[in-house]
């Protein structure tokens, strides 16, 4: 019980699991690869995250937008928060195969996807997931397009490296439930990477980095906490003990807007996240998104959406 989080660690796990909640995440595919060099697997774009770990041997990752191809090895992990093509392969120049729906089925039961020539074997295990709703706020959209985590990082936690380690185990066992594992462990892993990424200091610009600022992680806690609270810039700095211009101006530098608007935004998810799983009147969403009169709530929540709330319940309720 000694690894017990920090109040601010807690701060900071409840505003991104906010976050990722909103999104609506699932898992879509995992499996395991055994690759024989020359090999080269290519995933199509996609707008969900992917995870892809080395279990042994190496790879070559090159990511649609990035200059760069970076290389992994056994234990490296590499997060890709906004999807997009990306390529895996033994070396600059091997053939490609690409990955479709058919091959991710096969991946995604018992056993491996294997294939190659006869050269040096390569095994890995990748993830994808499936987000219902566009990410709406800053903190998501900071994230780099890739995300790499060697072994020997610094910012490799025991907590994450046990997970890429028994994530790893489960796909190579044949014991029943293994999918069900792999899906929730590769569940625990997105949120375990996008932390190390934060604790490793690698946030430079506005964005996440700002859950790790005492006084705006804790004014980013408030506004998820309490979003129908009728906040204004002197009330959460008062919260957080710095003046209004100071706060303002460090609330903007850190998240990368101003703190009403990042206020009025996230009422906006929250209330589409209602209107899609909900049964509640408008004039009910309209009270918990913090709005006085359903009128107020109508306007801002066209000009956030360009649709009327009524309309957009129609067209995004759940089956």
């Amino acid at each position: 019980m000694t690894d017990r989080p920090s109040a601010q660690d807690e701060q900071f796990a409840d505003v991104l699991a906010d976050v990722l909640d909103s999104m609506r995440l699932s898992t879509v595919m995992h499996g395991r690869f055994e690759l024989h060099a020359p090999w080269g697997i290519q995933f199509p774009a996609s707008p969900g995250a992917h995870i892809v770990l080395i279990a042994r041997g190496g790879a070559r990752l090159e990511v649609e937008g990035l200059e760069e191809a970076v290389s992994l090895s056994a234990g490296d992990l590499a997060l890709l928060p906004h999807g997009g093509a990306h390529t895996l392969r033994d070396a600059e120049g091997s053939p490609i195969h690409i990955i479709g729906q058919g091959d991710c089925k096969r991946t995604g039961g018992i056993g491996s996807l294997r294939m190659g020539g006869d050269g040096a074997r390569t095994a890995l295990v990748a993830s994808s997931f499936r987000h219902e709703v566009t990410p709406s706020t800053r903190l998501f959209d900071s994230l780099p397009r890739l995300i790499h985590i060697a072994a020997d990082d610094t910012a490799t936690t025991p907590s994450l490296a046990s997970t890429v380690q028994l994530l790893i185990a489960e796909s190579a066992s044949s014991s029943p439930g293994a999918t069900v594992v792999m899906s929730r462990l590769a569940d625990i892993l997105l949120v375990q990477a996008i932390r190390a990424h934060i604790a490793g200091g690698q946030c430079q610009e506005h964005g996440l980095r700002a859950l790790v600022d005492p006084p705006i992680g804790k004014a980013l806690s408030l506004i998820h906490e309490r979003p129908t609270e009728p906040w204004t810039v002197e009330r959460l700095a008062t919260a957080v003990a710095l003046s209004r211009s100071g706060f303002a101006a460090r609330f903007s530098a850190l998240v990368g807007e101003p703190p009403l608007e990042y206020l009025a935004r996230w009422r906006m998810t929250k209330a589409a996240q209602l209107l899609r799983e909900s049964t509640l009147p408008l004039s009910d969403v309209a009270t918990a998104s913090g709005y006085q009169s359903e009128a107020s709530f109508n306007r801002a929540f066209k000009r956030w959406g360009g649709s009327a709330p009524g309309a957009y319940r129609r067209d995004h309720r759940r089956a």
